[in-house]
């Protein structure tokens, strides 16, 4: 189990499901009209796959530059979520 977290590996499992999720949310609305539009979940999507990222980069080691990129882009998609969500 060490080594799932040492080698990063649980931060691409989680980064897989979230892909399937978003994919799986996008069908369902597409196909039946119900659900949450992608409009509505894709910036938050983004936010999180950021910080996944991030995340996965601090875990095996990467440079804090590449940390840092991914958490500002993180930062900027949930802004923009917000934004978003705020001029509703």
């Amino acid at each position: 189990m060490r080594e799932i977290f040492a080698n990063g590996y649980i931060a691409d499992v989680i980064l897989i499901v979230m892909a399937a999720e978003g994919l799986a949310l996008f069908l369902y609305w597409r196909a039946t009209g119900r659900s949450v539009p992608p409009c509505d979940f894709l910036l938050n999507l983004v936010s999180g796959f950021f910080l996944i990222l991030a995340l996965r980069a601090a875990m095996v080691g990467g440079s804090w530059g590449w940390t840092a990129a991914f958490l500002a882009a993180g930062g900027l998609a949930h802004a923009a979520d917000l934004r978003r969500r705020w001029r509703r």
